[in-house]
């Protein structure tokens, strides 16, 4: 088939994460998107190895599958893909995509399970925002990236998947800077002021924090400033804001590479906690989007760790230390190490408002650190970013031979690829679940508990 030819097929099968397979003239076809049961019009791409790679361009009939009402904007935002599903069927849909996975890759499919999120709707803490215009010359508009495009932007007016406290300040913050005629940041041109917004609501105390993200162009003046700030802080929401952060921006990468940051009114971090400890969230802090879908995923990572008491415990990809913190409560001494300044500096704090003194962070890329860790651990415990375990990491990590190791992932491609050289270098893969963090969404987290047997 010849580049840019338009077919329409049928999706036979799908594969983790969100990949549907059809066929046309005896001919494989995969695309990312698109639901089993659905006929579809795809756009050919290119050949690439059996099959031809595609993008898709328009649904043309409905799966039978999809019987639950969507937010008014699912047909043209692009983020939930599986909001047309009930949540039952969502779930049966992604495990067994992860099934699929896990028998390709010559892993025991029978080990895994899915574990339902606690509410497959406004589970979210953050949302992360963009200014622009919903069609080109439209007027300002603050949402999400329209479905396979770079520069329109959804008003995301009715948004399931967060408290609508979070629509309350968006539309808000949207009316203001119309009303103000501010621009926004415009790609082409590379001119503008507004980029992004960030909205972080405590889902277990209900504080809000919100962060504006322009470029250095200086266009707001101090009382237009203060009119903003009251703006937001006055709204009828049911959390209360208290934190207002102002970041510039003047990367040209459509994601925010902070230059400097200012926080303009109130603390500087909400609280979240889980499993009985706080953790401080400032306006750049990792932290998990589902708070009470990880508090489940945390509790099965220490059961699948065993005993802990009198143990050393080795966190590696440690974030803002929140794994740690939880295993810190029970083991002899816990060691994380996370590259990310900012994550240990909140790991450090936060381990301190919660008493624990066995507990130690160490600044520094896990590839370059492994090397100085002494080969003492009982447990390894890894979350690594969705890439996985760099590929010059992986060895010295086996090569530490702790007995256990819980591997917590974000992403089971890479999750499957990393346990096969855990399987070569004599451990055995005991246990497996996965949990649905992301309701919607096409993705998922998953925790395996290795024990070293030879």
């Amino acid at each position: 088939m010849k580049k840019n030819t338009l077919v329409d097929i049928d999706i036979k099968e799908s594969e983790y994460p969100n990949m549907s397979i059809g066929e046309y003239d005896g001919k494989t076809i995969k695309f990312k998107g698109g639901i089993k049961g659905q006929n579809v019009s795809v756009r050919i791409q290119r050949k690439k190895g059996d099959y031809y790679q595609a993008k898709l361009i328009e649904i043309n009939e409905k799966s039978k599958l999809e019987n639950n009402k969507t937010c008014p904007m699912f047909d043209v935002c692009g983020g939930c893909k599986y909001q047309s599903l009930n949540y039952e069927s969502e779930l049966i849909y992604k495990l067994d995509q992860l099934k699929k996975l896990y028998r390709e890759n010559g892993l025991d499919e029978g080990l895994l399970s899915i574990n339902r999120a606690p509410s497959s709707k406004a589970y979210r803490n953050k949302m992360e925002y963009t200014f622009g215009d919903e069609y080109k010359d439209g007027p300002l508009t603050l949402g999400l990236h329209k479905r396979n495009r770079f520069y329109e932007i959804v008003n995301t007016e009715g948004c399931n998947i967060v408290h609508e406290d979070f629509e309350k300040i968006r539309l808000r913050a949207m009316e203001f800077f119309q009303e103000n005629e501010i621009d926004f940041y415009h790609k082409k041109r590379q001119k503008g002021f507004l980029k992004f917004m960030v909205v972080r609501k405590s889902i277990t105390h209900g504080d809000l924090l919100i962060n504006l993200v322009t470029t250095s162009e200086d266009v707001m003046t101090y009382g237009l400033w203060s009119k903003f700030v009251e703006a937001l802080v006055d709204l009828d929401t049911e959390g209360r804001t208290v934190s207002i952060f102002h970041t510039i921006s003047d990367s040209l990468a459509d994601a925010i590479v902070p230059d400097y940051t200012e926080l303009i009114w109130g603390r500087e971090y909400i609280v979240e906690t889980i499993n009985d400890l706080d953790f401080r969230i400032g306006p750049f802090s990792f932290f998990q989007p589902n708070p009470l879908g990880a508090e489940n995923l945390y509790k099965k990572a220490l059961e699948y760790a065993g005993d802990i008491e009198n143990k050393t415990v080795y966190d590696l990809y440690c974030g803002t230390g929140t794994i740690s913190q939880i295993f810190a409560k029970k083991a002899k001494k816990v060691i994380g190490v996370e590259i990310v300044e900012e994550a240990v500096n909140k790991a450090m704090e936060n381990a301190k408002i919660n008493e624990l003194d066995n507990v130690e962070f160490i600044c520094n890329d896990v590839m370059l650190e492994i090397g100085n860790l002494e080969k003492n651990a009982d447990i390894l415990v890894l979350d690594p970013p969705r890439e996985g375990i760099h590929p010059k990491a992986i060895d010295s990590i086996v090569g530490i031979k702790a007995p256990i190791v819980v591997y917590i992932s974000c992403n089971p491609k890479t999750l499957v690829r990393d346990l096969q050289i855990f399987k070569e270098a004599g451990y055995e893969i005991e246990k497996s679940t996965a949990y649905d963090q992301f309701p919607r969404t096409a993705h998922v987290e998953a925790v395996t508990r290795l024990v070293k047997v030879k």
